[in-house]
């Protein structure tokens, strides 16, 4: 189902020559003026493996009480949670406007709900480059492998679905259902921290996107299993991604990675243990039989997904930005506006930045070959 309806000659950010593939047809978007954000693929650049590096979660210089982001003087500030576990609202303030401190606060705030969501926002109209260097302040940004991207900004993963562009919808026509739990790219070495997540147009209605908390989720567990837990590993393997966009014609821009990482994660800022397990990449249980491991895993999964109780679900117009840590959640889009030959749009971009390597219940971190 994918549809691309052009291969350009172009240029990539150090100028070399590359091959772009447009994933959308000019004639549908003539009169958006986020054109520019539509899907495309560079099918010509490599890049190395992801490097090891550094990491120092922004969330450490925080104020634990938030007085710069939360600031109670701030009559146009109000501040929602949107279930008692996980998610809060924010409206009154200005992604594009925050200092340092309410940045690191933020971080925090992100760490600690799993997912914070901005209202009546200003971040799709301040550019690439600010957007950016709105990302970059909470880490080193993340190049997907294998997704879309935006035109001359590679590190945008491009989110698009229409009626010239029906990939998205195409992976989860043989499924009962499109919703598919998953924390971002999570077989990286160094897999996310904090997503940026905008949109920029937006169905009538549906097109929501869901979230678990794992903190939560990893709670609800008997103490012996926590126990037992909390010395095991699991597979983490880009290789069916990879594999996928090949069948489907698109270029892998990175050789794929496995990574071991523990079952249970230990989040650097709040020291709050989670299970960082996601149905979208967790493929087996090291040290395990196979049939041991997906009975644990199945176990775990439907726990993350089924479990309403430590979810979230948001609706979106086009001036809502969600932030969220994928060390404490996992999300999924919900592809209800699509029904028969009615097809809604849903166009935006996710920014994502890359965190520490996991560590666990005692020290126990993670490994790859």
């Amino acid at each position: 189902m994918a549809t691309v309806t052009q291969v350009q000659e172009a240029t990539n950010a150090e100028g070399q020559p590359i091959k772009l593939a447009v994933a959308y047809d000019d004639k549908v978007h003539n009169d958006s003026k986020y054109a520019a954000y539509l899907p495309v693929y560079d099918t010509t650049t490599k890049f190395p493996p992801t490097p090891l590096f550094d990491f120092t979660d922004r969330g450490h210089h925080a104020d634990k009480t938030k007085p710069n982001l939360l600031y109670k003087d701030n009559s146009a500030l109000k501040v929602t949670k949107l279930t008692p576990r996980v998610g809060t609202e924010i409206s009154g303030l200005q992604l594009s406007q925050l200092s340092t401190a309410q940045k690191d606060e933020l971080a925090l705030l992100i760490a600690e709900r799993g997912v914070v969501v901005f209202r009546n926002q200003d971040f799709k109209d301040i550019g690439p480059v600010k957007q950016k260097e709105f990302g970059q302040y909470f880490g080193r940004l993340h190049v997907h492998p294998v997704g879309a991207h935006v035109e001359d900004h590679i590190e945008f993963h491009s989110i698009y679905l229409g009626k010239d562009n029906l990939y998205r919808l195409g992976r989860s026509t043989a499924k009962l259902t499109t919703t598919s739990y998953h924390s971002d790219v999570s077989y990286e070495h160094q897999p996310p921290a904090i997503t940026i997540l905008t949109l920029v147009q937006v169905p009538e209605t549906g097109g929501d996107t869901g979230w678990t908390s794992q903190a939560a989720a990893y709670e609800r567990l008997s103490p012996a299993f926590k126990e037992f837990l909390g010395d095991l590993k699991a597979e983490h393997s880009g290789f069916p991604q990879a594999e996928q966009a090949v069948r489907d014609g698109h270029h892998v821009r990175r050789e794929p990675v496995k990574s071991y990482h523990p079952i249970v994660r230990v989040h650097p800022v709040t020291g709050e243990k989670v299970l960082f397990v996601n149905p979208g990449f967790t493929k087996k249980i090291v040290g395990l039989k196979q049939e041991e491991s997906d009975a644990i895993l199945k176990l775990l999964f439907k726990h993350i997904s089924g479990s309403q109780d430590i979810q979230a679900r948001v609706k979106w117009d086009d001036r809502t930005v969600a932030l969220w840590d994928n060390r404490v959640t996992s999300h999924t889009a919900i592809s209800d506006y699509v029904s028969g030959e009615e097809v809604g749009l849903r166009q935006g971009f996710r920014i994502t930045t890359l965190g520490e390597v996991p560590v666990g219940v005692n020290g126990l971190k993670s490994e790859w070959d």
